[in-house]
């Protein structure tokens, strides 16, 4: 999961404290997600900045509808990707989107 922006524009990985598992993410309001199929990448679309989303953050950022709580993205993705660290990743990942502001 990897998110091309600005360097140093969002705090270090262990800065970010994992989320609450009940906290049910949502895209913020002035946030879209949009596929760009030139790139072949998912997008962030946010008033005068778009983010690239790379690997599987896209997959990832699909899941937050405001439904599922991080607990129930965290099962769905490791049913999915059972070899895959997604208990200790996604949390973070989550945690990075929501200080950034693009996740409520």
């Amino acid at each position: 999961m990897t998110l091309t922006h600005t360097p140093g524009s969002h705090p270090p990985a262990a800065s970010v404290p994992d989320p609450d598992p009940s906290w049910r993410p949502a895209l913020a309001r002035h946030v879209l997600l949009r596929h760009d199929r030139v790139r072949g990448a998912d997008l962030l679309v946010l008033p005068e900045r778009v983010v690239v989303l790379h690997g599987p953050a896209g997959s990832i950022v699909r899941l937050c509808d405001g439904a599922r709580d991080v607990r129930g993205i965290v099962e769905e993705l490791a049913a999915r990707h059972p070899k895959a660290p997604v208990a200790v990743e996604v949390p973070l990942f989550l945690g990075r989107l929501r200080e950034e502001g693009w996740l409520r």
